[in-house]
Parts: C-alpha cells; sequence; structure tokens
C-alpha cells in the first residue's frame, strides 16, 4: 500500500518550509529557503512577497523528492503564516505593490498615536478585540494608501487586492491572475483590525475608519475547509487548511481544551491561551484573537501575549556583540555564573509588546557594575525572555477565571535547556516540551488532514503528542519576586525614549 502524507507549508519570518507527515505526526521530509529581510530606513522591515512566492516553488518538489514521493501521495495541504504582514498586489498582473510590510515593521507609529489619542482604544476593542499597534494590518493599509498616489482609487475599483501571506500563497497556488482564490481564514483575519470579533465577518465601521475598500478584501472562511486546488504546483492536491502561525502551534500542541497555553520561542515570542468558545475581552494588554475554527464547529478563541523580542535578543549578543559564535553557546557563557549579577537587560529593541504596548520603549541594559562579566550579560539576555513570559502569564491569569497550570513549549529557544528552567522558575509551573517541535508546521498539517479525514478526531491527534522533556519550579519564593520587582523597574526606565 502507498503511504500518504500530509503537507505543510510554514511561511515565516525568516523562511519558507515545507514538511510532509505521516499518520503518527511524524515529520518524514522537510525542505526549507531563507528569503531576504529588507531595512530600508529605521524601523521598516519588509520582504519581497515575489521572493517568497518563488521560494515555496523550490521548496514544495524537494520536499517531496526527499521522501520519495509523488503529488499523488499527498492528502492535503496545510499553510500556516507570518501573520499580520501585509501584501498589496494587482489582481490583473499579480505584481504585489512594493515590497510586504512586515509585522515588525513600525512605520505607523505616529498614525497609530493618533488613533488611539482620538478614538482611544474601546472602539476598537469592541469590534475586533484589538487596540491599536504598529503590529495589525489595517494601519500598514491606510499608510500604504497615504503614499502611493492613485493606490487608494485602484483598490476601489477592484484592482488591488491586500491579503496576509497566506492570501498571496493561495491565491498564487490557485491560479493567480488566471483566476486564483482570493480568501483568508479566520485566524489571520481576526489579525487585521479590520474583521468583527464576533461574527468573523469584515466590520463596515472599521472599514469605513481605516478607509479600505471592501473589494480589495479576501473572503474569511473557517481554518480547516477544503478551499481549492493547488493546480500551479500540486494539480489534483487540496488546499485544505490555513491557520496563523501562532495559532497553527496552539493546534500542533494540542491545546483543545480551554485553560490550555501554549508559547512558541523563535525571534518573538508568543504564549496563547485556549479561551474555549468565550470571547475574553483583556483587560490587561493581552489580545482578543481567534484560535480556530474547524468547518461549521463553533469558534474557538484564544489569549495571547506576543513578545516581540526573544530569540533576537540572542541574535544581537551574537552578531551585534560579538559575545558568542553561534546561538547555543549563550547556555554555556550563561551557565558560568550563578546569577545575573544585579544586571537586567530590557529588549525594546522597537518598542514593548505585551502586556505595555509601549511604542515609546528602547532596550536598556541596568545595574551595570565593574563586577559584572560577558556570563552576566549572558545570563541577563536569558532571563529577559523569562520575565517577560511571566508578565505575560501574570496578565493572562488576570484576565482569565483559569490560572496558568502548565506551558507547553516550542520553537528553537526551547532547546537551551538553561532557559527553560529560567521559565520553569519565574513562572512557577512546570514547562514541557513535545517530541515533535515543528509544532507551527504539525498545527496546520493536522487541521488539514482533520478535514480530508486523514486523522479522525481531536483525540485521535491528541495520541500523537509526546513529552520529550519537563521542567519544574525550584527557585525560592522570596527570590522570584524579588528578582520580579527588579525586572519590572527596569522596564520601567525603557520607557520615553522616543518622543513623536
Amino acid at each position: 500500500m502507498v503511504e500518504r502524507y500530509v503537507m505543510s507549508i510554514d511561511q515565516g519570518t525568516t523562511s519558507t518550509r515545507c514538511i510532509l507527515f505521516d499518520h503518527q505526526g511524524r515529520l518524514v521530509s522537510v525542505a526549507q529557503r531563507e528569503h531576504q529581510q529588507h531595512f530600508a530606513r529605521p524601523g521598516w522591515v519588509e520582504h519581497d512577497a515575489i521572493e517568497i512566492w518563488a521560494n515555496l516553488r523550490r521548496v514544495v518538489p524537494r520536499a517531496l523528492s526527499s521522501a520519495g514521493a509523488g503529488p499523488g501521495q499527498i492528502a492535503a495541504i496545510g499553510i500556516a503564516n507570518q501573520r499580520e504582514t501585509t501584501v498589496l498586489w494587482d489582481r490583473r498582473t499579480g505584481v504585489p505593490i512594493g515590497n510586504a510590510i512586515t509585522w515588525q515593521d513600525t512605520r505607523t507609529s505616529a498614525l497609530v498615536e493618533e488613533l488611539r489619542r482620538t478614538t482611544g482604544d474601546d472602539f476598537f476593542l469592541d469590534r475586533c478585540g484589538l487596540s491599536p499597534t504598529t503590529y495589525f494590518s489595517a494601519p500598514r493599509i491606510r499608510w500604504l494608501f497615504d503614499h502611493v498616489d492613485g493606490l487608494r482609487e485602484r483598490a476601489e475599483r477592484g484592482e488591488v487586492l491586500f491579503g496576509t501571506m497566506e492570501s498571496w500563497l493561495i491565491w498564487n497556488l490557485t491560479g493567480g491572475p488566471a483566476g486564483g482564490l482570493h480568501l483568508t481564514d479566520a485566524t489571520n483575519a481576526s489579525r487585521t483590525m479590520l474583521m468583527n470579533i464576533r461574527t468573523l465577518t469584515w466590520d463596515d465601521e472599521l472599514l469605513a475608519y481605516f478607509g479600505v475598500p471592501r473589494p480589495m478584501l479576501p473572503d474569511i472562511r473557517p481554518s480547516a475547509e477544503c478551499y481549492g486546488v493547488a493546480g500551479s504546483l500540486l494539480p489534483d492536491v487540496r488546499i485544505c487548511a490555513a491557520l496563523g502561525d501562532q495559532q497553527a502551534a496552539l493546534f500542533g500542541q494540542t491545546c483543545f481544551a480551554s485553560g490550555e497555553a501554549k508559547c512558541t520561542y523563535g525571534t518573538g515570542s508568543f504564549l496563547l491561551l485556549n479561551t474555549g468558545t468565550s470571547l475574553i475581552r483583556s483587560r490587561h494588554g493581552l489580545l482578543a484573537t481567534v484560535g480556530y475554527k474547524i468547518g461549521d464547529e463553533p469558534t474557538v478563541y484564544a489569549l495571547e501575549g506576543p513578545m516581540a523580542v526573544t530569540g533576537a535578543l540572542v541574535q544581537w549578543f551574537r552578531d551585534r556583540l560579538g559575545l558568542i559564535n553561534s546561538a547555543p553557546e549563550i547556555e554555556t557563557l550563561a551557565r558560568t555564573v550563578k546569577d545575573n549579577g544585579g544586571c537586567y537587560i530590557v529588549p525594546a529593541f522597537s518598542g514593548l509588546f505585551a502586556p505595555h504596548w509601549r511604542s515609546d520603549a528602547r532596550g536598556v541594559i541596568v545595574g551595570l557594575t565593574s563586577y559584572i562579566t560577558k556570563g552576566h550579560l549572558a545570563r541577563a539576555v536569558l532571563e529577559a525572555t523569562g520575565w517577560q513570559t511571566r508578565e505575560v502569564v501574570d496578565a493572562m491569569n488576570a484576565d482569565s477565571p483559569q490560572p496558568l497550570k502548565e506551558l507547553k513549549v516550542d520553537g528553537g529557544m526551547t532547546a537551551n535547556h538553561l532557559l527553560m528552567q529560567i521559565l520553569a522558575d519565574v513562572l512557577d509551573v512546570p514547562v514541557v516540551r513535545p517530541m515533535v517541535s515543528e509544532t507551527v508546521s504539525l498545527g496546520v498539517a493536522y487541521a488539514a488532514g482533520l478535514t480530508v479525514g486523514y486523522w479522525p478526531d481531536l483525540e485521535g491527534l491528541r495520541r500523537n503528542w509526546h513529552r520529550a522533556a519537563q521542567w519544574l519550579p525550584a527557585m525560592d519564593p522570596g527570590r522570584r519576586e524579588s528578582e520580579y520587582e527588579n525586572w519590572q523597574r527596569a522596564v520601567e526606565r525603557s520607557y520615553g525614549w522616543v518622543r513623536s
């Protein structure tokens, strides 16, 4: 009998990957290709959408070849993506309107501050569950309209399309200018500031507020549903799921019950708590978002706390300071000391995300004395991720009726055992890592496979989850709170460095 697989496409911030999974949720083959990061001005971060589409066309055949498989062995395709990154393109030619503006980009900070000053948060929270920040897509669309002559008029005529990365890839996979499907799923739509978080439809008041014409918007579909055939690459193979990358990781970690949470530790880190069918409006700086929507089943919501700079701080320590030669070396260096020596690093390189949402903040190092060595700095780098996570968990515990009892973790930083112990210590809960670390790719594969019956149900997926490692709290409670107080004082010193 010929083996069949589910194909996952993970279009991330730094690369595009194609992975094949089998019935046990095991990784069978993987192909990956990085794309260039464009920094035209301070605070601007862009990607070339044409390059990303070209990379996808390269990695899909390579993944198939590595597995010795053909298109006929692919049961379904799922697509996960960097979420708020904004692409506008010409419907007729398929040519993007400039580079894609990524989720890290802060060029809309002045616009966002004006929105908050004139309108306030409640108008947006009541409709889309989000407060205005540079993180989301709608301010970027508005910025492009304000800076590209004639773009708004073209969009009103339906000549220009908007999408996040999964929309761009699905449109190209299903035909592009020759009838490509223009759609998004509810998780990605919930990150635009344009979708009504309760009805999962584009909100007329938000569209009017941002001046976004409805003809340029994709159709909003469930996260798990067969959308169409990937005819330009894989004839007869159906695309049956799309999820924002962090919601995909929630699904891949099988956090299907209310109160279950995961955090993905990468360039930035993202903690999501499943809140079931209850939409919880955060009062403590978190985001209300769609967790996933499977076909016609009720929408599952989540609270999210994004942290902009975690793994990126290790990269800075390596590439800008030159204190280590590779990322794994930071654990060895940090273990040369028993504590941080009184030093704290707040990595607000382009402001602070949850729960602070301070675009005026910039990174600071506090507590420097002549005693501090590079070992202390290395430990402070790792602790910065731990304390940022603690802030988000505290906010979640304040918003949710179910306090966090365990944190499932994934992503590249989980290879650092010292960091994982730091997390358990500062959170005072067990930290658990699964056998399969590629939870973003696995999650969207699970959603696609469920849609076509490759996997029978959610309980079947739970049986595929296996624990690889666990870290338990071991820090003295008094020290934990003293260190946390010091961290909070350091965060306060990061405020107000950028003045409008």
